[in-house]
């Protein structure tokens, strides 16, 4: 199967406020995948129908072929989830929460968990609730990766995180994803940590989808310009050549997926006299914003 998981014109309602509409979003075997957004763009939800924990008002979200509503046990036992707030049981320790875990998962695979505690240099004895935030993170990353899930979903794994701690969380699970060909559906409002992680994305805006494409399209398409003009503020839309703007006092930074040649063309067909025109660099963060905004 080339797709493990299929939504195919999922629209969500909570009362009669829209969350968004005609979604649509594979996700290959063995890729990383980032469901990107600001809050309350629907990431977490589209999380819970993917589970099965909601139903959608239309659509379907297929996972391994199956319905996400209706899911076998066969196929429920392939899918890992890790949610915001990390762990529970913090009375255990290292071990004693390895152990109690391991009786629910008929494939559990303990190395990894003992392979990241050791990374952490913390004792089989030490108790959950005795560990700061980070190190809790990742025991609960370690008792994810022991299930042997073939598909691992990670709901805003950052919460709480410094970047030391969001960093090597991000680079273990890489590494033990490549390395087990394991798929990875991963949200987060961090980007700048996933440049470099992500193979495909979709970037949500409220309502609607504002991008979806693999991260190095993204990337290598989508550009800032910066220009400046003489006189009063310019009249100016976001429209099929420019996805977003901003203006102070006289100097223009546009983004879009057009070159500059076409650019220069698109300001001259709307009489805008410009200068000093260029194409400016950008992080992953930066296009974020650039598509999403930054309010």
């Amino acid at each position: 199967m080339e797709n493990v998981v299929e939504v195919k014109n999922l629209t969500h309602y909570y009362g009669k406020k829209l969350v968004y509409e005609n979604l649509n979003f594979n996700i290959k075997r063995g890729s990383i995948f980032g469901l990107l957004g600001k809050n309350g763009t629907g990431k977490t939800t589209t999380i819970n129908i993917l589970n099965g924990f909601l139903k959608p008002k239309a659509g379907h979200c297929y996972v391994f072929g199956e319905d996400s509503y209706n899911l076998s046990p066969e196929t429920k036992a392939k899918v890992g989830f890790l949610i915001e707030g990390h762990i529970q049981y913090s009375f255990m320790n290292i071990k004693q929460i390895e152990k109690f875990y391991s009786a629910f998962y008929p494939k559990w695979k303990k190395e990894p968990y003992y392979e990241l505690m050791a990374k952490l240099k913390v004792t089989e004895d030490q108790k959950i609730s005795r560990m700061s935030c980070g190190q809790r993170s990742q025991v609960a990353l370690g008792l994810l990766l022991a299930q042997d899930s073939e598909l691992l979903i990670l709901d805003d794994y950052s919460m709480g995180l410094d970047a030391g701690y969001r960093r090597l969380f991000l680079d273990y699970l890489e590494e033990y994803a490549k390395s087990e060909s394991k798929t990875i559906f991963i949200t987060s409002h961090i980007i700048q940590d996933l440049e470099g992680f992500l193979d495909d994305c979709v970037i949500m805006d409220y309502n609607s989808v504002l991008l979806s494409m693999p991260i190095s399209e993204f990337k290598e398409r989508f550009r800032k310009y910066s220009f400046n003009v003489n006189g009063d503020k310019i009249e100016m839309h976001k429209d099929n050549v420019v996805k977003n703007f901003e203006q102070i006092k006289n100097k223009i930074v546009i983004y879009s997926f057009d070159e500059i040649e076409q650019i220069k063309r698109y300001l001259g067909q709307k009489q805008i006299h410009f200068s000093e025109i260029k194409e400016m660099p950008m992080t992953l963060e930066d296009a974020f914003i650039g598509i999403t905004g930054k309010y």
